[in-house]
């Protein structure tokens, strides 16, 4: 059978929702990488990600976007840009929540939900935290709030309900031949995984609000036969934040620098030898500059 007298479907898949309610666990677990980084500190996707699910007959292409959130500052107004790009480019909005937030949390944004035309399906995760009376519940609030929505209660961790959310956006993707090779899983440079894996075990290893102060940027990348050898800077916005960072005798910095090494190893399937330094880029969240430079304009 060839290609063209096939019937194929293909679509923009967009994952919107308030910070921390398991989209990233979700779209990994859609995707089967782990193409964004998923971590219980609140705001950790910062950019759109996009990941690709191919199969011979279907290409779906998800976006996770950082959290729904009022922004307080230029880089959190760049956050909700994302967010709020998405809604514009969905052929499926995905529509993530979960059994412990306040449904009414973010009103405007869900107003804009309310006015779209393409199927919405409203993602009710971690319902391992509940119990059937409290989905119920659940459940209602968000009928009322979103009355278009498909409602499907699921829990990304434990994969459940998973398998039901690809056969359903199967079911609602036009038809249309695909938009990438069918062997590409992300639209993403291999850089920008590094600076997400460095960033990750920073948010894992700080407390507070030192790891919303970082930016990584990856000043070198090559790759030979058996190894890649990349040199990383991280930026932070204060020289007390560098303080924290490097840590006593730079232990803290070399024990982040070895889990972020073990954790592209395990990414790029061969041998890493990375070099971190810091570097204080005092107000860089502040700076329209310094975000157009780290990649932070929702184009």
């Amino acid at each position: 059978m060839t290609f063209n007298n096939m019937q194929h479907k293909a679509g923009f898949v967009n994952i919107v929702g308030n910070p921390n309610v398991g989209k990233s666990t979700l779209m990994n677990q859609l995707v089967g990488e782990r193409i964004s980084i998923a971590t219980f500190k609140a705001q950790t996707t910062r950019h759109r990600i996009m990941g690709i699910v191919n199969t011979e007959d279907m290409q779906i292409v998800f976006s996770d976007t950082p959290g729904v959130l009022k922004p307080n500052y230029k880089l959190q107004e760049s956050m909700l840009a994302f967010s709020e790009s998405a809604l514009a480019d969905a052929d499926v909005l995905l529509y993530v929540t979960d059994v412990v937030e306040n449904p009414e949390k973010n009103l405007d944004f869900l107003d804009k939900v309310r006015t779209m035309k393409v199927p919405v399906l409203l993602l009710v995760n971690k319902i391992d935290l509940t119990d059937q009376k409290g989905l119920n519940l659940v459940v209602e609030k968000w009928h009322t709030l979103l009355p278009n929505a498909e409602i499907l209660p699921i829990s990304a961790l434990n994969k459940f309900g998973t398998d039901l959310i690809l056969k359903r956006i199967k079911e609602l993707l036009p038809d249309s031949p695909p938009f990438f090779d069918k062997d590409q899983l992300t639209d993403k440079p291999a850089r920008f995984f590094v600076s997400e894996i460095i960033r990750e075990k920073i948010l894992l290893y700080y407390d507070k609000e030192i790891p919303y102060s970082v930016e990584v940027a990856v000043e070198q990348f090559k790759e030979e036969e058996n190894i890649i050898r990349i040199s990383a800077v991280i930026y932070v916005e204060r020289d007390s934040q560098k303080g924290i960072i490097i840590g006593h005798r730079g232990y803290a910095l070399k024990k982040v620098s070895t889990e972020a090494r073990k954790a592209l190893e395990r990414f790029f399937g061969k041998s890493i030898f990375l070099e971190t330094f810091v570097k204080v880029d005092k107000g860089w969240r502040s700076s329209q500059k310094e975000l157009d430079h780290f990649g932070y304009n929702p184009e």
